[in-house]
């Protein structure tokens, strides 16, 4: 009398929906929401200072600290939902490979080929997926261009923001239409990664004159929140938007658009190879007798 057979996983299509490589719990989830939290305070507090007009405001050494804390505590309760060594693997040839990439394009003018594959890993693999891409991209990339410094905890955790933005997109887009959504979200992505990482050096900068426009865009210490935030995005908008941001924004759509669908279904079966699971039936608990 034999036992009877084990029941194999089923094989998926490729559209099919699968299980996140990196699981994120509620408790995981809140972690990851207080982090973001977190980080949104450490960049924005300049905004929020109640100090006499024209202090001199320095910049916050004890919240660079804190970052790379923050982004450990998040990591570390990512890791407790279950990282499988294929997954780590994974997230090990993916880092390495943006970090390459990065690496063979140092921003020169805009042109960046980080940020697509970002998008494209946090789709194919999830929000906790891609937010560790986003924090070990660019932390290895870093140390490959000698790019460490102050302003290495600030990218990593805008970084991690952009993989896990696309891997909360809605999952029942397919086909163009996901494409176009990706590509979308791409485009806003860079054009906040550049905002955001203006706003991490900005209020530190002084005597910020550009040439066209009457008057300093420099940070004013204990001025309205208005205003700052007014000065600001005209600062932005005249130093980064229209140049960096902007072809930051076209070079990530462009090769999500052509490398996308390749790049997508790669991901997603290697992302079904590791995380798979399969049933065994009751009858084959034991060999056959």
């Amino acid at each position: 009398m034999s036992a009877g057979p084990a029941t194999a996983p089923a094989a998926a299509s490729p559209s099919a929906p699968v299980r996140a490589a990196v699981r994120v719990s509620p408790r995981s989830a809140l972690v990851l929401g207080l982090a973001s939290l977190a980080g949104l305070f450490m960049l924005c507090w300049p905004l929020l200072l109640n100090v006499p007009s024209g202090a001199r405001v320095d910049p916050p050494f004890l919240f660079l600290g804190l970052i790379p804390v923050v982004l450990a505590v998040v990591l570390a309760e990512l890791h407790e939902g279950g990282l499988d060594p294929r997954v780590l693997a994974i997230l090990g040839v993916l880092s390495a490979v943006n970090a390459v990439l990065r690496g063979i394009s140092p921003g020169l003018g805009g042109v960046e080929l980080t940020f697509f594959l970002l998008v494209l890993a946090g789709r194919a693999f999830g929000p906790g997926f891609g937010f560790v891409l986003g924090v070990t991209s660019l932390f290895a990339s870093a140390l490959m261009t000698a790019g460490v410094g102050p302003w290495l905890p600030y990218q990593m955790l805008c970084a991690a923001w952009v993989g896990l933005g696309a891997g909360l997109l809605p999952r029942r887009l397919h086909g163009r239409v996901e494409l176009a959504a990706l590509a979308g979200y791409a485009v806003l992505a860079s054009y906040l990664y550049g905002l955001l990482m203006n706003l991490s050096g900005w209020p530190f900068l002084t005597g910020v004159v550009v040439e066209g426009h009457a008057g300093s865009l420099s940070y004013v210490a204990g001025a309205p929140v208005l205003d700052n935030l007014h000065t600001f995005l005209v600062y932005t908008l005249l130093t980064s938007t229209g140049s960096w941001d902007t072809l930051r924004a076209i070079t990530t759509a462009t090769a999500v658009v052509l490398l996308g669908p390749a790049i997508l279904t790669t991901l997603r079966r290697a992302s079904r190879r590791a995380t798979v699971v399969g049933r065994v039936s009751a009858g084959a608990a034991g060999p056959p007798r």
